[in-house]
């Protein structure tokens, strides 16, 4: 099983990686904002943001093996609760962050009852229509705003005295969640809980036969990968003062799913690394052709071919885990 336990030298060094990241971001923020740079600011305030809901779904997909494509819907949702309160007045920063993962974690809930009844295909299938549902009951709800969705006057306030209207401080928000998303992640994959959703995916019929009730184990992943969603699409309608059924599309769910295929699946690093990677070519590409998605794909095309762990395994923690498969893959062809 994959772990970062800083008690060992392997979690060490990833936490050490991790310290070194974040002070790169946050000397990174700082330089932009010294130089007045605020649409790159912005820009890499979204890279994160997209990051925090990559890391979500990589908790469900790459170590529960729940490959969801409806979180969209907890994405989508996440960024309607809170621009209602907003709209309605209501601006507390720690009030939306706990509704917004609250109600997410509640409709995963939901949607989890059913569909972990069912494997595989059929899985993927209904959590694509819950989230399909969602997209067009919001779509057509007049009350705000129908398929144009609505503005934000206001962004949440923390009773900090920062104002998070601020590129900067909004970016240090941004940043602060991002580590917290990664920490608790990482907590729960190197704890009991976390091996046994783990070893559930390796073989559920074992698991199950050991004594673990598997279907509520699964259920409480996806719960929590729905949460921290949640929390990711509260802080997108904070970035772009804007909802719109369009955060609850099913092309939503597949950019988050490539972001995690990209970066590497089952790695705690994996969805942040993928967002930087697609959201940056798209930026890159963008200024050069309006079919920059043509050439994104063919670059996830070439990732799948020939770094099937994604591009983590570019980096020794990967790169270990891929020699230790082929060798084990060469030892059991021996025998």
């Amino acid at each position: 099983m994959q772990g970062n336990d800083a008690s060992n030298p392997k979690g060490l060094l990833n936490a050490l990686f991790g310290l070194v990241l974040f002070g790169l971001l946050l000397t990174l923020g700082a330089y932009l904002k010294s130089q007045g740079l605020e649409f790159y600011l912005s820009t890499i305030t979204r890279v994160l943001i997209y990051g925090i809901a990559a890391c979500a779904l990589n908790l469900a997909l790459g170590y529960a093996g729940l490959v969801s494509f409806g979180h969209a819907a907890f994405w989508g949702m996440g960024a309607y609760v809170t621009g209602i309160l907003i709209q309605d007045g209501h601006t507390s920063g720690w009030l939306a962050f706990a509704l917004s993962m609250l109600f997410c974690a509640l409709l995963a809930a939901l949607i989890g009852v059913i569909s972990l009844r069912t494997k595989g295909v059929y899985f993927i299938m209904i959590t694509l229509a819950f989230s399909q549902m969602i997209f067009y009951l919001m779509n057509s709800n007049k009350s705000y705003g129908g398929d144009e969705g609505f503005n934000l006057s206001h962004r949440l306030d923390f009773g900090l005295g920062w104002d998070f209207k601020n590129p900067f401080y909004f970016y240090l928000l941004v940043l602060f969640c991002l580590g917290l998303t990664l920490w608790v992640i990482s907590k729960i994959v190197n704890s009991r809980f976390g091996r046994v959703i783990q070893a559930q995916k390796d073989d559920e019929l074992r698991a199950g036969a050991i004594g673990f009730n598997v279907f509520a184990f699964q259920l409480c992943v996806f719960m929590i990968s729905g949460a921290l969603t949640g929390l990711a699409g509260s802080l997108m309608a904070n970035q772009q003062n804007y909802v719109s059924p369009a955060l609850l599309n099913w092309t939503e769910s597949g950019l988050l799913m490539m972001m995690v295929i990209f970066g590497g699946v089952g790695t705690v690093w994996g969805g942040l690394l993928g967002a930087i990677v697609i959201l940056g070519l798209e930026e890159f590409l963008a200024d050069y052709s309006e079919h920059f998605q043509f050439y994104v794909g063919w670059v996830l095309l070439l990732v799948v071919l020939f770094l099937p762990q994604g591009l983590i395994s570019l980096f020794g923690p990967g790169r270990m885990r891929l020699r230790k498969s082929k060798a084990n893959t060469g030892a059991s062809h021996g025998r």
